[in-house]
């Protein structure tokens, strides 16, 4: 799983495996390790309580939280992404973003997309 994070955003992109896992066992995560035993965890998880995508941050680690209809839906579609607007306590906003994580339309040495999504563009691009 992929992780971006600019400013006000965050966005999730996710490979052929993990949306799998996502859609049967409810959990895909990751984690970024630092010096000193220190480590950033991430993960998404589908949630039948779950109403709107979510997202929080406690104790070095990252949760979005998806409504497991909508990751049920997505997953067996030709939708690309789960997308939303979550409200903060200053009245701000946080734009959460879950995408399905395709392969480039130009190839890039020593990257693995054997189970990247096939580009929906790349019969257009000529490849």
């Amino acid at each position: 799983m992929k992780l971006r994070i600019r400013d006000n955003s965050i966005r999730l992109r996710l490979t052929r495996a993990e949306v799998e896992t996502l859609s049967t066992d409810g959990l895909v995560g990751g984690k970024v390790p630092f010096p000193a035993g220190a480590q950033f965890v991430y993960c998404l998880e589908s949630s039948p309580a779950c109403v709107d995508p979510t997202a929080q941050f406690a104790e070095g680690e990252l949760s979005v939280r998806l409504p497991e209809a909508a990751v049920q839906d997505w997953a067996g579609s030709g939708e690309v992404a789960i997308s939303a607007v979550q409200m903060l306590d200053d009245g701000g906003t946080l734009n959460i973003l879950v995408e399905k994580d395709f392969e480039c339309l130009a190839p890039r040495p020593g990257e693995d997309e054997s189970d990247m999504f096939p580009h929906p563009q790349k019969d257009e691009a000529g490849c």
